[in-house]
């Protein structure tokens, strides 16, 4: 008699809970997009010949100063 009466409390538990992973999986898909996204700036800013030279002489000038 007592189980019959909490079957619908765990019911509920049950589909909020099965709400709440499709919640986790959009934010992943979120994160990933950004992800992507952020990435493809970084290639977009690397492929610039201005913004390459300027982090190669960057690199060899803590080189230079490091030995």
């Amino acid at each position: 008699m007592g189980g019959a009466h909490l079957a619908p409390h765990r019911r509920r538990h049950r589909d909020l809970a099965a709400d709440e992973n499709g919640a986790v999986t959009a934010e992943y898909a979120i994160v990933i997009m950004a992800a992507v996204a952020f990435a493809g700036l970084l290639v977009a800013i690397m492929r610039s010949s201005e913004i390459r030279a300027m982090l190669v002489q960057l690199v060899e000038n803590a080189l230079g100063s490091a030995g």
